[in-house]
């Protein structure tokens, strides 16, 4: 009682594919007489009333793309979202955007895509588990994945450990010796591999990261990728009476917080410390942020540009991008004597 009924429970009841299911909806001229009949009977049975985009699902020119987001309102996600809608303005299309969430986005976008579903996909940032692969597979329309990877998909994926493979190389070139790092609050695959490749570099050099320079904020507001968490993660170390001669923040938001936090403890960046970002936000220019430069605007467009090939021939080779994120060196580090 009370379930939102669905283009995907019509298919199920009448044992046919969602694609099925639309072509029916839209008068479609071919679907056999024997399988309109079940599908209407479905339909009937269940008290179906299609959405707009449901019935836009078999028309030969696509309309509306959907855009799957953990949240739009961080600058990593929005220098993205730049780039899919200047390239999207280019197009006869319109998009909606999705907000799944950054606790649990992968129910709360097969709550989402259980609802209807419309002429395109790009997802952001959430593994695609086999039930989310088979209501996609079912759809049957161009899905570009942003910033997570899948065989049967085009996608456009950070490599986050060679990201943080470099940000640690820096930071020694640097000459710092006692480095300490911000995690986010809430682990993920993101933060691990950075973690991860920081690590893989400073034990490269001779370093160990001692465990009282690792440290998370308190705050849970984007998974810990903020401003308030890495102010915390500063005045925690000022608790702990153990500051490392350079930090390095999961990304430049934190390390905003975190050089606010500096400056309130009267400490200068970076020449009693220095510390490091990643994502080259807009910000960080006029900051002066040493960080890592993912083109997430480049990477928007990009990926409507590969949407809209697939419009024109959704049977092309896939096609899957790796994107090694750059060092872009400014005056929140400097070589240490």
């Amino acid at each position: 009682m009370g379930k939102k009924i669905t283009i995907y429970d019509v298919a199920k009841e009448a044992g046919v594919a969602i694609s099925t299911v639309s072509r029916v909806l839209n008068e479609s001229p071919y679907v056999s007489e024997e399988t309109k009949t079940k599908v209407k009977a479905a339909i009937e049975k269940l008290d179906f009333y299609p959405q707009v985009s449901a019935r836009m699902l078999a028309k030969r020119q696509p309309q509306i793309i959907a855009v799957a987001v953990p949240t739009f309102t961080t600058p990593f996600f929005n220098e993205v979202l730049k780039g899919v809608k200047d390239e999207i303005s280019k197009l006869d299309l319109d998009f909606i955007i999705y907000n799944t969430g950054s606790e649990d986005p992968e129910e709360n976008f097969k709550r989402f895509v259980d609802r209807g579903i419309p002429d395109g996909l790009v997802i952001f940032s959430i593994d695609i588990t086999e039930p989310v692969h088979k209501r996609l597979t079912d759809y049957d329309i161009p899905v570009i994945l942003v910033g997570s990877n899948h065989p049967s998909y085009d996608y456009f994926y950070w490599d986050n450990y060679k990201g943080g493979y470099k940000a640690g190389q820096h930071l020694v070139k640097m000459g710092y010796k006692d480095i300490g790092m911000i995690r986010s609050h809430t682990k993920s695959r993101v933060s691990d591999e950075r973690e991860r490749g920081f690590r893989m570099a400073l034990k490269e050099s001779g370093i160990d990261l001692d465990d009282k320079y690792m440290v998370t904020g308190i705050t849970r507001k984007h998974a810990g990728f903020s401003e308030e968490a890495g102010y915390e993660a500063v005045k925690i170390l000022k608790d702990r009476d153990a500051f490392p001669d350079a930090l390095f923040c999961s990304n430049d938001t934190q390390a905003i917080g975190a050089i606010h936090a500096l400056q309130e403890l009267g400490m200068k960046v970076p020449d009693d410390i220095g510390v490091m970002g990643y994502d080259n936000i807009k910000i960080s220019k006029f900051l002066n942020i040493t960080t890592m430069d993912q083109i997430m605007y480049d990477v928007g467009i990009r990926a409507i540009q590969r949407l809209s090939e697939r419009y024109k021939d959704n049977t092309i080779k896939v096609k899957q991008t790796v994107i090694e994120p750059e060092l872009v060196e400014r005056k929140s580090t400097r070589q240490r004597s």
